[in-house]
């Protein structure tokens, strides 16, 4: 499934706004344009984007997660960087939890969430259990957890090179 204009109905300009997990295991990613998207699987299912409805359901999530601390940074629609430096380390996990519990019972949305002693690594860490999990760094692990990367995978350092 693909979320962006249909390339069968002569409206596929544009990107793609997001896809599901089986759309990506063919290559496709969000910003991709949607006609590459259809070369790459021509037999996905094409899905107009619901703005109104995805900001809705982003403000109530932002909502929920205000709830656990003032200090909520959104990045986007769909993720944001919450700081709960004022709750203990030990309870990350649950803190981690709560959230995900809540944001599926009022939304009926799973998330992923990171955490971590900095933005960076907590969003490294939101990356690695997706579509519905938590990966906890502290700040003991943070080179064991980024050695084995690739530097591709530290995000926000790397943009992929054109192809010309």
């Amino acid at each position: 499934m693909i979320v962006g204009a249909n390339p069968k109905k002569k409206s596929g300009r544009g990107v793609v706004s997001t896809c599901n997990y089986q759309a990506r295991k063919y290559g496709i990613t969000s910003g991709m344009p949607i006609s590459q998207a259809w070369r790459l699987c021509p037999t996905a299912i094409f899905l107009p984007p619901n703005h109104h409805l995805y900001r809705t359901v982003s403000n109530q999530i932002m909502e929920i997660l205000h709830t656990y601390s003032h200090h909520c940074e959104p990045y986007g629609i769909d993720e944001a960087f919450l700081n709960i430096a004022s709750y203990v380390f030990d309870d990350a996990n649950d803190v981690a939890q709560s959230i995900k519990q809540d944001i599926l019972l009022k939304t009926r949305l799973t998330c992923s969430v990171g955490v971590g002693p900095t933005k960076l690594i907590a969003k490294m860490a939101s990356d690695f259990q997706k579509p519905d999990g938590v990966t906890i760094v502290n700040t003991a692990d943070v080179i064991k957890f980024i050695l084995p990367l690739s530097v591709r995978k530290i995000w926000g350092w790397v943009k992929k090179p054109s192809k010309k």
